[in-house]
């Protein structure tokens, strides 16, 4: 089993009157992609402002790979920020190479590793323009070279999609993964629960600054399942016993959910003489759906 490589513990953080962070307590396991979600507004860049220590907590206690957090832990830490910033009239690689050296890396180690991923992100043919001569999606890309480039054993992500059309987040997706399978300890903040589905593999959902669920997605994928099931028959009038209630139908797919003490087996018994059945699968909640009950249940 994995050690955690950050433990926030009773994490405040106030501003004037407004409490952004209310004794948080969150485990992030080492070699995670770790999705930290929540509405707009919940604390989730203040959470994440913290940890890269831009901004100081008022009380609680953050442990970064056995210790608590200190100063010159920031070289281990990389930070992509939602809201991104590259100076304009600056040429891509000579920035490149100052963000680098700004992380402590030596000029010619810089000048190797970027090179490197200029070429897998096959932005070579960037290295001499001025940045506002870069889309958005292309800028965007320089900043997620340098967020990793020194190679720390924690990334930040916030938003790292956005921006970005299907094909390069894919591309950014695949490197996320890529890192992780490196080693690399990740939080990933997004509004797109596609992308926590496919790549996180533990979350927290923070709600008005509290952490109201953590844990593995698949494990509370599974807390929240309601023994209902996606059934494709072929009839037009559907009848079941009282046991079953049909919730939905989308086309000739019904959604059913089973009560009292019936099993599936009873349900599929409760179908045949109905019509021919050509799919029964278990409906197993999306993230999507998880958040949007856990956050109107509170």
């Amino acid at each position: 089993m994995n050690k955690n490589l950050l433990i926030a513990e009773n994490i405040v953080k106030q501003f004037g009157d407004y409490t952004a962070l209310n004794h948080v307590n969150l485990e992030i396991p080492e070699g995670s992609i770790f999705g930290l979600l929540g509405p707009n507004g919940a604390g989730k860049t203040t959470f994440m402002r913290i940890i890269n220590q831009i901004i100081a907590h008022d009380s609680g206690s953050l442990i970064f790979d056995g210790n608590l957090l200190k100063r010159e832990d920031i070289v281990k830490i990389g930070y992509l920020p939602e809201e991104r910033g590259l100076y304009k009239k600056m040429k891509v690689g000579e920035q490149a190479l100052y963000l680098s050296k700004l992380k402590g890396m030596p000029h010619n180690e810089a000048l190797e590793k970027l090179k490197f991923w200029f070429k897998k992100l096959d932005i070579l043919d960037w290295w001499n323009k001025k940045v506002e001569e870069l889309s958005k999606g292309m800028a965007q890309k320089i900043q997620f070279v340098v967020t990793v480039i020194h190679e720390p054993k924690l990334l930040i992500f916030d938003e790292p999609f956005s921006g970005f059309d299907p094909i390069n987040a894919a591309i950014i997706r695949n490197e996320i993964l890529d890192l992780s399978k490196k080693g690399t300890t990740i939080i990933l903040s997004t509004h797109r629960m596609e992308s926590v589905e496919e790549i996180c593999n533990n979350i927290a959902l923070i709600d008005k600054g509290e952490c109201i669920l953590q844990g593995n997605i698949e494990k509370i994928k599974n807390d929240f399942r309601n023994n209902s099931f996606l059934v494709d028959i072929q009839t037009e009038n559907l009848s079941l016993p009282e046991s079953f209630e049909i919730i939905s139908k989308v086309e000739k797919e019904y959604q059913i959910l089973i009560k009292d003490n019936a099993s599936a087996n009873d349900l599929l018994k409760a179908l045949l003489p109905n019509g021919e059945i050509i799919s029964f699968k278990e409906k197993i909640p999306t993230m999507e759906e998880i958040f949007i009950k856990t956050i109107k249940n509170e």
